[in-house]
């Protein structure tokens, strides 16, 4: 599917092995990492539908998770045509397709909380949330008499950004030092203000400072579970931020959980693992998530075969030290 959004586009494809499962995946790397997981996902029995979204100059922060939504909406209304089940959906996104789609589950629970809302589709048909090496980073900054928190994903190909007031306390993460990194690499600040549509849209678009917002009402209750991976040697995004998401999310009533992977970078989770074959942690843990509630399908994942290799060891060792995420 494509369609014309304002200027900018919508694509969807499906992977279907004609399983009763619909899964929605959100992949920010274009096709590369959708085909990867979707081909070993469909050997399981799993459908894929890869959804994309408008990249800068395109596109702002906003029409990203616009795009997204469609997309979701999209597979919710018509997955049941390609064999999946509407009311059995898992979402996933990576890097920065993981903080646009947890900004999209979050403003739709807003919606679906508020009065007179109407929606093209439901956080009920979501039965988990996966987020791959995407994450929030927090710093605490105080303007009396109330405590704000600025929240930034530091995804490579995304965003950074800095408090709108300048008094500090508390501080967990140093914001100023983690854009002066990425404006060193080339990812400047003024790049990245522009796609976050300035210092006044940073609460909007930050996941972590929306949830903890009084004002929300119960959207909280509306989320699904939500499951965070990631690597514990990535160096775009730190795996503490994925392990501060979750627990400020379980502290807000919802059902969440980090699994961090010993080493792995950004890149080896979703890249060199899938073509290294054989056994890849993160895919095991998210098939098993997947068919958590199907003896059958755990049945058939226990015998399935060792996935094959793509590409000779000595390169995705290569691929791992020169990579700079």
């Amino acid at each position: 599917m494509e369609k014309d959004s304002d200027g900018g586009f919508l694509s969807f494809c499906a992977l279907t092995p004609a399983p009763s499962l619909g899964l929605a995946f959100r992949c920010p790397l274009y096709k590369a990492w959708g085909s990867l997981l979707g081909q070993q996902l469909s050997d399981r029995d799993i459908i894929v539908a890869c959804i994309d979204y408008r990249n800068f100059p395109q596109g702002t922060i906003s029409d990203m998770i616009v795009d997204a939504s469609q997309g979701i909406s999209f597979v919710c209304n018509n997955i049941a045509e390609y064999g999946g089940d509407p009311n059995r959906i898992y979402l996933m996104g990576q890097s920065a397709g993981a903080h646009i789609a947890a900004c999209a589950i979050v403003e739709q629970a807003i919606k679906e909380a508020g009065e007179g809302e109407s929606t093209s589709w439901s956080l009920s048909q979501i039965k988990t949330y996966f987020g791959l090496s995407g994450g929030v980073v927090v710093k605490n900054v105080i303007s009396s008499p109330q405590v704000y928190f600025f929240v930034k994903s530091i995804d490579g190909d995304l965003h950074a950004l800095r408090p709108v007031l300048t008094q500090t306390t508390n501080t967990r993460y140093n914001l100023f030092t983690l854009i002066d990194h990425f404006h060193s690499r080339g990812l400047y600040r003024s790049i990245f203000l522009s796609i976050m549509e300035g210092e006044e849209s940073l609460q909007r678009f930050s996941p972590e400072v929306m949830i903890q917002d009084p004002n929300i009402g119960n959207a909280n209750s509306l989320l699904p579970p939500v499951v965070l991976f990631h690597g514990t040697g990535d160096y775009s995004i730190p795996s503490d931020a994925s392990k501060t998401f979750a627990e400020a999310l379980k502290r807000v009533g919802v059902t969440a959980e980090s699994i961090l992977y010993e080493g792995k970078t950004h890149t080896d989770v979703f890249l060199q693992d899938p073509m290294r074959g054989g056994k890849d942690d993160m895919f095991e843990d998210l098939v098993a998530y997947i068919h958590s509630g199907d003896a059958d399908a755990r049945a058939r994942d226990a015998t399935a075969p060792p996935r094959r290799r793509l590409v000779p060891e000595f390169m995705l060792k290569l691929a791992h030290s020169v990579s700079p995420f």
